[in-house]
């Protein structure tokens, strides 16, 4: 447990019905009863009407919450004071607490405390962040998993396979005489460490596509001039934000906009019209939708329903092959076409969305699964799949503890996703980007 004393305001300092300061530390309790004029101490995991004094003088009417050490969120003997939201009484307090003893939390302290403690792992303390930056529904219940610990859910039969591997490549080479144990030869080792690589494979795949559908797919509408695609946008947006005319090439530069679906979200783009021409703006505006074309996760390829596909089309549908993409006819009300049908200006555009949630409807219950689910995680799992692929093809050319060197440097990758192997550079650095006061 630390030596000293933090606090912090918790809530955000404007004027409000509520505000919380919150305190963590050894001298919590002590410095409460004093400046609330407490005659005796407080029970754990009760809260209690009183007053904050400023000297004897009444400053405000609080409720105090107190949660003893090893069972409060940052494992220590931690304070909450519930005040009125006013900016000069929630820092008046924060100042009293600072006078008595405590120290300024600095940000994520709270939350850092809490892993340092033992309270919760790295993965997390990374899901409390993902919690308070969420921005939609899928991040929100992506967070509440991590904070549930789904990580540590996916990683601990892997931790235990390993372990049991590396103990036995231990005895054969620590005890070799030990005849009555299982002999662990390369051929022995090597479906190991085929099965991990597979499996590594798998939960990266998992996660890139967790994290597509949970940020909301980079969708691009692409198609010739004047298709409709401006007026798909403003039809999925339910909004007019791109300029709608039967001039050609009216949208010249990307417009964007965002739209939950039953299941997803889109990021949408709708693009300049791609075809050949001179207009040097023009050409700008076509350089930009190819760029996005190729940086987007998701296409809507909008033909003309009411014309028959001409060579650009042809070279537009050859563009999206590559990508996840959906072909749509446009103009239904004048001619359909077999497969997915809308009317963009008339707002009729629902068999789009329902084949839109159907072609990620497997992706979208990745939500409800266990996987990695950030750039450092992944990342580190990338470099653990390269350290076992590695490993397995050196696994005949090189001695026994060459093979388990490698195995526990996997192994050691796979444990930093939930911090057992600390590296205070990048706790320092991750707890900095958490707010003041969590």
């Amino acid at each position: 447990m630390f030596e000293d004393t933090i606090c912090a305001i918790s809530t955000a300092l404007v004027k409000g019905a509520i505000a919380i300061v919150r305190m963590s530390g050894k001298d919590a309790l002590p410095i409460i009863k004093k400046l609330a004029h407490l005659r005796k101490d407080l029970e754990p995991n009760t809260i209690i009407y009183g007053h904050i004094y400023d000297n004897d003088e009444r400053l405000d009417e609080v409720l105090i919450s107190y949660f003893a050490a090893f069972k409060s969120y940052t494992a220590e003997d931690m304070v909450e004071i519930n005040c009125h939201g006013g900016i000069y009484v929630t820092r008046k307090i924060l100042g009293l607490l600072l006078a008595n003893g405590a120290r300024l939390a600095e940000p994520g302290e709270f939350t850092r405390r809490a892993y340092l403690n033992g309270r919760i792992n790295l993965a997390g303390a990374e899901a409390v962040n993902d919690m308070i930056n969420a921005k939609n529904r899928f991040q929100a219940k992506s967070a509440m998993r991590g904070i549930d610990g789904s990580i540590e859910r996916l990683l601990q039969p892997l931790f235990t396979e390993i372990k049991n591997v590396l103990a036995m490549i231990e005895v054969n080479i620590d005890y070799p005489e030990y005849t009555d144990e299982v002999e662990m030869t390369d051929t022995e080792i090597m479906p190991y460490l085929t099965a991990w690589e597979k499996r590594f494979m798998t939960m990266i795949d998992e996660a890139e596509r967790f994290m597509t559908i949970r940020n909301g797919l980079k969708t691009v509408i692409v198609g010739k001039p004047n298709v409709g695609k401006s007026s798909l946008l403003n039809a999925l947006i339910a909004e007019d934000k791109a300029i709608v005319t039967d001039i050609a090439g009216t949208t010249r530069d990307l417009v964007e906009g965002e739209v939950q679906l039953k299941n997803i979200t889109l990021n949408l783009i709708d693009t300049a019209g791609i075809h050949e021409s001179d207009d040097k703006i023009e050409q700008i505006g076509i350089a930009k939708s190819k760029k996005a074309i190729d940086e987007a996760d998701f296409l809507i390829v909008l033909l003309d329903g009411s014309k028959d596909l001409d060579k650009e089309d042809a070279e537009i549908l050859a563009v999206a092959k590559n990508k996840r993409h959906l072909v749509v006819y446009n103009k239904k009300d004048i001619k359909a076409h077999e497969g997915i049908n809308i009317a963009a200006a008339k707002g009729d555009i629902e068999d789009l969305k329902e084949a839109i949630d159907k072609l990620f409807a497997e992706d979208v219950d990745l939500l409800d699964a266990d996987v990695l689910n950030n750039e450092r995680q992944i990342a580190l799992m990338k470099q653990a799949l390269g350290v076992i692929k590695e490993t397995k093809n050196n696994i005949y050319d090189y001695p026994l503890d060459v093979t388990y060197n490698g195995i526990m440097e996997a192994y050691s990758l796979l444990a930093e996703i939930l911090g057992l192997e600390y590296k205070e550079d990048l706790i320092d650095h991750m707890f900095k980007n958490f707010c003041l006061g969590k």
